[in-house]
């Protein structure tokens, strides 16, 4: 039957109450702590994992870019094999946008706002990044190492959140014109590239390698194309027929391929200067045939790997590992791999800065605080960012191609 406990049964219901209510407040604390975390790291940010987003050219004008992005998900695939980073595994979104300005905005908004990413990473192109760009600073989510070298990735008083990655555009092209008037004093110049903002960055920075009185003395052609244009042979036929004897050109891979052949199949044999976007052996080269390909000019900042002086290279041989294994299809002679490769390495040294903390904020924060060497730069290039400073590589050195692959020659070569 029921009955009133005694003194001692009180007290030790009192007990089990204190143990009760002091579970709860710790469980409590708990879960506030966790709210604070979770709000100091911000968003795309756990204890566990870091989402990153990419949107690029998957199918396309542009689709032979596409390994870069494997390549880079491979690198990240092997960062969470070996545990991730700080004990958080990387959690890379990467999507197609099939090089289109409005795709692209719909696949970033989603990045951002479904998928709640943390920052986006190396998203493919100019015109693609310039619409995104506005967006993703109002937003402070990271666009980081732009894969593109449009000056306007530079900005960081009017775009704090957004940075670049290769040399940029006006750097590159006017290491060729100086080049150009360093061999070729009578030179007759024709330039050719793509109709956008990378094209029109392109043949400015050219021009200004050139100064305006060698403009006027040696351009005697300028002609433009359209991604979209199925084939650019009438305008590599008229760029002949305007008596040029050096040829610059910027161009995407499919255009690239299809001009370096044309030349050849009509005997055109200017200077050929190839802007370094479409320099890929894999992609570009070998489609447009290796021996048309000879005596090509451009400039690198990364390793080769099709020559043979690298092979018995530190950085080469790991690079070399982490294909067999994290990415057995890629092209063991496509430089695009080795873009990939480094933009990743360069994304890990980020993240590894910020430490514990990780947040979009951090991330952004370290991405203009780098000073250090990936293993696949060429000798004396560096990935080096300020505050002030948002072009992360700004040496390359020149480069011809044998009919196999690209030969360095002289000194390495930066703006001035």
């Amino acid at each position: 039957m029921p009955h009133d406990g005694g003194p001692g049964e009180e007290r030790e219901a009192l007990r089990e109450d204190r143990m009760k209510y002091g579970t709860g407040i710790l469980a409590l604390a708990a879960i506030l702590a966790g709210v604070q975390l979770a709000h100091a790291q911000g968003q795309g940010v756990t204890a566990s994992e870091i989402r990153i987003g990419q949107t690029t050219a998957y199918s396309g004008a542009a689709s032979a870019y596409s390994t870069i992005a494997k390549a880079e998900t491979a690198y990240f695939e092997m960062l969470n094999k070996k545990g991730g980073i700080n004990g958080r595994k990387i959690n890379f979104i990467s999507v197609d946008d099939g090089y289109s300005p409005p795709k692209t905005f719909e696949q970033t908004r989603k990045l951002v706002e479904q998928d709640g990413v943390a920052a986006i990473l190396n998203p493919l192109g100019t015109p693609t990044g310039l619409v995104v760009r506005k967006y993703l600073n109002e937003k402070k989510i990271p666009q980081l190492f732009v894969g593109a070298g449009a000056t306007m990735f530079g900005d960081p008083k009017n775009f704090p959140y957004t940075i670049g990655f290769q040399p940029n555009y006006h750097i590159e092209a006017s290491i060729y014109a100086r080049h150009v008037m360093a061999t070729q004093p009578n030179a007759k110049i024709a330039i050719f590239y793509q109709n956008d903002d990378a094209g029109r960055d392109y043949a400015n920075g050219f021009k200004a390698g050139l100064g305006p009185d060698n403009v006027k003395k040696h351009v005697i052609f300028e002609t433009t194309y359209e991604s979209t244009d199925p084939t650019i042979d009438s305008k590599i036929v008229a760029l002949k027929n305007s008596g040029a004897d050096v040829l610059f050109m910027h161009a995407i891979p499919k255009q690239a391929a299809q001009a370096i052949r044309k030349v050849a199949e009509i005997q055109w044999k200017p200077t050929f200067y190839l802007a370094n976007v479409s320099a890929s052996v894999g992609a570009v080269l070998k489609p447009a045939g290796l021996d048309n390909a000879k005596g090509l000019i451009t400039a690198s900042y990364i390793k080769d790997p099709a020559d043979k002086q690298w092979h018995n290279d530190a950085g080469y041989k790991n690079w070399l590992a982490f294909m067999k294994e994290y990415y057995p299809s890629g092209d063991l002679i496509d430089g695009l791999n080795v873009y990939g490769y480094t933009v990743a390495q360069t994304m890990e040294k980020v993240i590894r800065q910020c430490g514990e903390k990780v947040s979009s904020e951090c991330i952004m924060k370290e991405a203009a605080n780098l000073d250090f060497s990936p293993e696949m730069l060429l000798p004396g290039v560096t990935v080096k960012t300020s505050a002030t400073d948002f072009y992360p590589i700004k040496k390359m050195y020149l480069q011809k191609f044998d009919g196999e692959v690209w030969q360095l020659f002289g000194n390495v070569q930066s703006a001035n």
